[in-house]
């Protein structure tokens, strides 16, 4: 049996057997206290929830048989009746006599072109006119003396006094004056029409207003030439200005082909130019085109304005809105109403936050519209649902959060 002593002596801890400060072994028991007290943390915070606000999907408001907005969609102002007023003659020009932005009427002169050569052609017509009735006065007068002659040799032939061969000269004489004077007739017509001709080309240097409206471009200047074709490439104008019939504006909007179905002829419709987003004019639609267009799978669809305004300008953007009747059978499908600040983009699509069982669900959807601060969602979401607006950064699918309801 071994002594008490030994037995203490077992149990007595070494003091040169403590881990001193500075060595080795003590700073690889620093670090590993450090990496467990980071990881320790790192879990803490990691499985800690995270707060977010959420708001509530709702259905479209709707009461049966109201009118509600059945499409989106945008287009731009247009004219019915727009030219770009060129002449029928190429020639030089001499004189403008309009500028942008002012307003013509139906046959205003716009522009003269050079009609120095047309006008000495003219007057060469003119003189030709002259000759040819100067001519046909005088054989009307041979014609009158040949007549006199015929019947005096017809008397006397009578009397036998005349042979019947001076009778036939005289009969023969006369019908040539006679047929001379019916060609020489022919050709006073001619050099009248010829003149009607001159006189035309004459006018046609004379660019007039088709129809009334306003100036949009000016497109040649004085001593260009103008063609009504292109010729002599960039130096020869084929326009003189571009007129728009301000009466004459409507809208166009390319409507894709999967929601032809919601409009027709004569429904309302409500638009916003993108110039005067808070103004509101109302319109109707006017006809659907009827053909589609094969690359972007949609149809035309034109649109009228119920009241002009001088703030409407062509070639403006625009964003309408079909209204329409809610039936029974759209009230299945009614689509559902999410705040805009819920939306994000994922790969290039829409997407949401949706809030299941305390943890965050990434949701693709689909937008029908989005107006003000409220975004139209056509699928992925049901009513009822809970989205998280605001989307703090960081937050990933499937992390854990904590709704702070609004």
């Amino acid at each position: 049996m071994s002594s008490p002593k030994h037995a203490l002596d077992d149990l007595r801890i070494e003091r040169t057997a403590v881990i001193q400060p500075g060595s080795k072994r003590w700073l690889l028991v620093l670090s590993a206290t450090v990496v467990i007290l980071a990881l320790g943390g790192w879990w803490f915070a990691r499985t800690r929830p995270l707060e977010v606000r959420t708001a509530l999907v709702r259905e479209a408001a709707s009461g049966g048989g109201a009118t509600r907005t059945v499409l989106n969609a945008s287009g731009y102002v247009t004219a019915r009746r727009q030219a770009t007023v060129s002449s029928k003659v190429t020639g030089k020009v001499i004189q403008v006599m309009v500028e942008e932005g002012k307003r013509v009427q139906e046959g205003q002169v716009l522009a003269r072109l050079d009609d120095t050569n047309l006008k000495a052609s003219l007057r060469l017509a003119e003189a030709q006119a002259n000759a040819a009735k100067s001519a046909l006065e005088e054989t009307r007068v041979r014609l009158k003396e040949a007549e006199l002659q015929l019947n005096r040799t017809a008397d006397l032939a009578k009397n036998g006094i005349a042979t019947q061969a001076d009778l036939d000269h005289a009969e023969a004489e006369a019908q040539s004056l006679q047929a001379r004077l019916d060609r020489q007739h022919r050709e006073v017509i001619v050099a009248e029409r010829e003149i009607a001709v001159w006189q035309q080309q004459l006018d046609d240097t004379v660019i007039r207003a088709p129809f009334p409206g306003i100036v949009t471009s000016k497109n040649a200047q004085p001593g260009e030439m103008i063609s009504p074709m292109s010729a002599g490439g960039s130096f020869t104008r084929t326009g003189i200005c571009t007129i728009v019939d301000m009466d004459s504006l409507e809208i166009e909007v390319d409507v894709n082909e999967s929601y032809l179905n919601r409009v027709e002829p004569g429904q309302p419709v409500e638009a916003k130019l993108d110039a005067y987003p808070d103004w509101v004019v109302p319109c109707r639609v006017i006809a659907i085109i009827p053909t589609a267009d094969r690359q972007k799978a949609t149809v035309k669809v034109r649109v009228s304005f119920e009241r002009l305004d001088p703030r409407i300008l062509p070639d403006m953007g625009v964003k309408v809105a079909f209204r329409g009747v809610e039936t029974a059978a759209a009230a299945v499908s009614r689509a559902l109403i999410v705040p805009r600040a819920a939306l994000h983009s994922l790969n290039g699509r829409d997407a949401v936050f949706v809030v299941q069982n305390g943890r965050a669900e990434r949701r693709a959807v689909t937008v029908n519209a989005a107006r003000d601060e409220e975004a139209v969602i056509a699928s992925g979401l049901t009513a009822g649902e809970r989205v998280i607006i605001e989307t703090p950064k960081g937050l990933s699918d499937g992390a854990a959060v904590k709704e702070n309801k609004p």
